[in-house]
C-alpha cells in the first residue's frame, strides 16, 4: 500500500503541485517502493512552521523541515509519516546558498524521507552520512528533472 498526500498551505510562492507530486512519487517508489508508504507532505509558511517547532520540538522560530515518523523502523511494514516544509525558509536559504527555492524545497523533502528511513542528523558523524546521501539524491533528481517547473503563475492548492 502506498499513499502520498500533498498539502500546499502557503501563499508565499506559486507551486506546481502536480509536478511536485510527480517528483515525490518517483523518489518514493525508488526509495520505499517495496515496503510501501503513507506520507503526508505539508508546504507551510514560516509562521505555521514556527508554531509547530515551538509546540513539538520546543524551539523558537521557524525551521526548514520537520518530520514526524510513525512507523517502527525495525519492521518491514510501510513507512508512515508527516513532513512539514517551510517555503519561507526555502526562499531564504536559496539566497544564502545561491541556489533556487525549488531545489531547496526538493532538498527538504529528501531530508524528510531520509529521516523516515531512520537517518539521524543529531550527531556530527551521522549528520555527515545523512548529508552525503541527501546531496547524492538531490543531484540525481536535478540531473533528471527540470526543477523550474515547480514554479507556477498562480498558487496551486
Amino acid at each position: 500500500m502506498s499513499e502520498l498526500t500533498l498539502r500546499n498551505r502557503q501563499r508565499v510562492r506559486a507551486l506546481n503541485l502536480r509536478f511536485f507530486r510527480k517528483i515525490t512519487q518517483s523518489l518514493l517508489q525508488e526509495r520505499l517502493g517495496e515496503n510501501g508508504y503513507e506520507i503526508s507532505v505539508h508546504i507551510v509558511a514560516a509562521s505555521e512552521m514556527a508554531k509547530l517547532n515551538q509546540r513539538y520540538l520546543h524551539h523558537a522560530g521557524s525551521t526548514d523541515v520537520i518530520t514526524f515518523g510513525y512507523s517502527e523502523l525495525e519492521s518491514a511494514g510501510p513507512i508512515l509519516g508527516d513532513i512539514f516544509i517551510s517555503i519561507d525558509d526555502a526562499v531564504r536559504q536559496a539566497r544564502e546558498f545561491r541556489t533556487s527555492w525549488q531545489e531547496e524545497l526538493l532538498r527538504y523533502f529528501v531530508h524528510g524521507i531520509l529521516h523516515l528511513q531512520g537517518y539521524d542528523d543529531s550527531q556530527v558523524a551521522r549528520r555527515r552520512v545523512m548529508k552525503r546521501e541527501e546531496n547524492r539524491i538531490v543531484q540525481q533528481l536535478k540531473e533528471r528533472l527540470q526543477l523550474g517547473k515547480l514554479r507556477r503563475a498562480s498558487v496551486d492548492r
